[in-house]
């Protein structure tokens, strides 16, 4: 059983700040860095994990997502900074298990540091970036307006960055916060 779940939105990050940098170890056995994937003009990096309600609840969308933009020029990246041994839902071997479970057709990291976290200023699960070709942030902020119930979805506010950062165009300043568990923070232990 775990404790309860702090609910939080992300932070207000400035658009334009630049993206981190990352080299971090992958479910599929390889690393992976920010730079392997410099030739897709728009990067996604989306901080997840197995456990948190509010990715379960919108973790098919996300791998829809990913399989719409398919061959188009955009690479999401999923990361799970969350502390394994406190969380045992969220350690490698069940990530593996996870991606391979739901066909995640993205690289799915783990952040056993969580300094890549840090790096990103991430603070919850799902926490959502997106960057465009000059890997300036372009946009922070939810999936949808609807994490609860797919059929009620009227806004696809991620789809809708990524479509405007792939016409050339500034995905709109007013974006609305993603929310869900705080990232499960080592407190006590350094890796």
């Amino acid at each position: 059983m775990y404790p309860a779940m702090a609910l939080l939105e992300t932070e207000s990050i400035p658009l334009g700040t630049p993206c981190p940098d990352f080299d971090l170890p992958g479910v599929d056995d390889r690393n992976h860095r920010r730079d392997d994937f410099a030739d897709a003009d728009v990067l996604v990096v989306m901080f997840i994990c197995n456990h948190c309600p509010y990715v379960v609840a919108i973790e098919d969308r996300l791998v829809a997502l990913a399989r719409h933009f398919a061959g188009r020029s955009v690479q999401f990246v999923a990361i799970c900074s969350n502390d394994p041994e406190d969380y045992p839902a969220d350690n490698f071997e069940n990530m593996t298990k996870r991606a391979i479970q739901k066909g995640y057709p993205f690289p799915y990291l783990q952040d056993l540091s969580q300094q890549v976290a840090r790096n990103f200023r991430a603070v919850c699960t799902p926490d959502l970036f997106v960057y465009g070709p000059d890997r300036g942030l372009a946009y922070h902020g939810r999936l949808d307006d609807n994490w609860q119930l797919p059929s009620q979805v009227t806004r696809q506010d991620l789809k809708d960055a990524i479509d405007t950062l792939l016409a050339g165009n500034n995905p709109s300043p007013e974006q609305v916060p993603s929310m869900g568990c705080s990232i499960k923070w080592r407190e006590r232990r350094v890796p």
